[in-house]
């Protein structure tokens, strides 16, 4: 059952209701209904509270109803924390009453199995039939701080900060973790929520619901599953112009992933290569721990986006200086060259034994002064587009000051500056006082330049422009049936001279070829395609022809194919694992251009993915490849092509000229459009695609693809 169109206003009822009952709230301590009542009232929720449990008359010292039907107010948020077994009938209850939002906390559903699974569907059934937004089940609850709401509907023992920050958690465990930890570091939030099983309210949903909220300006996520990710897709790529999205995605490993035959299925076992895909293509910052989140998260709500990689580097150790070097040249970052005049007022402020170039190094006896009027002079620096502030504390030197120097200088100079303090805990925490969140502090040179590094790509991702799904003319209809005759014949595997004519169909360039089954009709092929050509064996299910000696390349003449010719038939005819024997491929011989490989992966959770990378018989073990998911735009095609360690071999190399890039990034969205229209398609590889110079003919050499078998009766 589909669910109704309801606007966004309507998660209103969960996040900013007038009133909420607790149905199954209860005296008994360490019961998570007493706990969420509990955390309602201690946070002062700016509403009415009103706790549901028939067998009590009075809970915190406030009425208590039997049913949510016999409360004589308007309820507009339940909170549901009764057995799994009752939750339907007390949903039933909750839309005769007009209840327009849920939580149910309650776990025991599909998480569970078959039968919890069943429960479930019942559950979202009544959702829909009463127009009611839920979130969970099996979650922790919600959150919003907000003055004119108040509310901590969560079993959670630490109550959270006010601050300018969405969270979402699909785990409700690690809920109560990302809580704590945000308080111990002062980051506040606008609202949270625990999403659990997100059958009703997803994450798509929040996002959307944050993008258009005014207290939200930085949106973190913790995801285990994506959900829709096409939706997700539309979605994050408009908000995160907007406001920057943060993500942790569990289940990086490759373990359970289904076997796969062809390159690309191959080279999709080595990592999530979908999620990243999807996360680079909508502008979602990825991370991989709840720590690295967080550190990224001190930055992200204090300081602007960088407008260029530039870094400057001061520090009063020459140590931490250079690991700090070390990490932004890693991750992309620049070491700024400084400006004559910012080198000549640096002088100006240090001892004459410190080095005024960048790091820039003012020694341990650089105190509070020199800092200021040295980070003053960096600041100024035209050429300098961040700022990485490094004291290590030595005793002498009194830190706090050092700190309110760093604060008071950044302020209003619309460039970032991040802090990294290393001493003791107590000295840390004076200091972490001083800063409190003006500039953000980080114990390491490393965690601070990862964080400086993701602003800057936040930047770089929001100034980029929007790109274009664009439409091919293409025979649908054409490709289309070869595959319906493959799949009525029974094969999972096309043919290559199948491959080939699918890929034309979408306008494609595909080298000339016939299949033969004779010497005297393979003569006759190349005379008409022009020699030289190549021959292959042609036998459904053999997946490397080079691997048995099925290929024959720059075949001259007439008498060299005759007998090439004859030992290729015979070593088809022997191959008994390779399926039905065909024939022989008689192909045009083309070897000017780069060998590079496009595929197709159809993911069960991310719908078709698009793989570009270098080519050849050595493409699995080299492994360099890019992947996006479809469908791509113009410019996520263009970026595929760069972002293969070896791009570079597609530009003009010992001689060589480039490759059409332009043509190549068109190719990949032809792809991208077949692998849309065409789902039976479970995986295809093209390999080689010989990209050739402009004016050359660039096309496909060799494909393979496997489709999903239509059962026949």
């Amino acid at each position: 059952m589909e669910r109704p169109e309801l606007p966004l206003s309507a998660l209103d009822a969960i996040f900013k209701p007038r009133s909420i009952a607790v149905i199954g709230a209860t005296r008994r301590r360490g019961s998570i209904g007493r706990e969420i009542l509990a955390n309602l009232l201690d946070m002062e929720f700016n509403g009415k509270v009103f706790p549901v449990n028939p067998n009590e008359e009075v809970l915190h010292s406030i009425k208590c109803y039997p049913k949510v039907t016999s409360i004589p107010d308007r309820v507009d948020l339940a909170i549901i924390v009764v057995p799994s077994a009752q939750v339907v009938d007390v949903v039933r209850e909750c839309g005769t009453k007009g209840v327009k939002g849920l939580v149910v906390i309650t776990a025991g559903f599909k998480e569970v199995g078959p039968r919890g699974a069943e429960l479930e569907q019942k559950l979202i059934e009544l959702v829909h039939e009463y127009g009611m937004r839920m979130i969970g089940p099996n979650c922790m609850g919600v959150i919003n701080t907000d003055p004119e709401v108040s509310m901590d509907a969560t079993f959670a023992s630490v109550q959270p900060l006010r601050g300018r920050i969405g969270f979402m958690s699909q785990s409700g465990a690690l809920g109560e973790a990302i809580l704590a930890h945000a308080r111990r570091l002062r980051l506040g939030f606008s609202m949270f929520a625990s999403m659990g099983n997100k059958t009703d309210v997803s994450g798509n949903d929040l996002m959307r619901y944050w993008e258009a909220d005014p207290n939200t300006d930085l949106i973190l996520l913790y995801l285990e599953s994506v959900g829709n990710p096409r939706r997700f897709t539309q979605v994050a790529r408009q908000i995160s112009r907007k406001k920057p999205i943060l993500a942790v995605k569990s289940g990086r490993t490759a373990a359970g992933a289904r076997a796969v035959s062809s390159h690309t299925g191959a080279m999709l076992l080595s990592g999530d290569a979908a999620t990243e895909a999807l996360f680079e293509q909508c502008g979602v910052l990825r991370v991989s721990t709840i720590e690295e989140l967080f550190d990224l998260a001190l930055a992200f709500s204090t300081q602007s986006a960088p407008q260029g990689r530039r870094v400057a580097i001061l520090t009063n150790a020459g140590g931490p200086g250079i690991l700090a070097t070390d990490a932004c040249v890693g991750l992309g970052l620049q070491i700024a060259e400084l400006a004559p005049l910012t080198k000549a007022a640096l002088r100006a402020c240090v001892l004459p034994e410190a080095s005024v170039e960048n790091p820039v190094d003012v020694l341990p006896a650089g105190g509070p002064e020199t800092y200021r009027s040295a980070l003053a002079a960096l600041l100024d620096d035209p050429g300098v587009d961040s700022v990485l502030a490094i004291h290590v504390m030595p005793i002498m030197i009194n830190a706090e000051a050092v700190a309110h120097s760093i604060t008071e200088i950044s302020r209003g100079r619309g460039k970032p500056v991040l802090g990294v303090f290393m001493g003791s805990q107590e000295r840390l925490l004076a200091v972490s006082e001083v800063l409190h969140h003006r500039v953000p502090m980080y114990a390491f040179p490393e965690s601070a330049v990862k964080a400086l590094a993701a602003l800057t790509r936040y930047h770089e991702l929001r100034e980029q422009p929007a790109g274009q799904v664009r439409d091919f003319p293409r025979e649908k209809e054409r490709a289309a049936a070869v595959v319906a005759q493959a799949q009525a014949e029974g094969r999972e595997w096309l043919s290559q001279e199948e491959s080939l004519r699918v890929l034309d169909a979408y306008g494609i360039p595909v080298a000339k070829a016939r299949v033969t089954s004779s010497a005297e009709q393979a003569v006759a092929a190349a005379r008409e395609i022009g020699f030289p050509v190549v021959l292959k064996i042609e036998a459904t299910g053999l997946v490397h022809k080079s691997d048995v000696g099925g290929v024959v390349k720059d075949v001259p003449d007439e008498g060299t194919l005759r007998a090439r010719y004859a030992e290729l038939e015979t070593r088809g005819r022997a191959l008994r694992d390779a399926g039905v024997f065909r024939g022989i491929l008689v192909q045009q011989f083309l070897d000017e251009g780069r060998e590079t490989i496009l595929g197709v992966a159809q993911d069960p959770s991310f719908g078709p993915l698009v793989m570009f990378g270098l080519g050849g018989v050595l493409a699995e073990a080299i492994q360099d490849v890019a992947f996006k998911v479809h469908p791509i735009t113009n410019l996520d095609a263009e970026e595929m092509i760069g972002q293969v360690r070896g791009h570079r071999l597609l530009d003009e190399f010992r001689g060589q000229p480039a490759v059409d890039r332009p043509f190549l990034a068109e190719v990949l969205q032809r792809l991208s459009l077949l692998a849309g229209d065409l789902d039976q398609i479970i995986e295809m590889d093209v390999n080689p695609f010989l990209a050739a110079p402009p004016g050359k003919p660039s096309c496909a050499l060799d494909a393979r693809i496997r489709i999903a078998i239509t059962v026949v009766s």
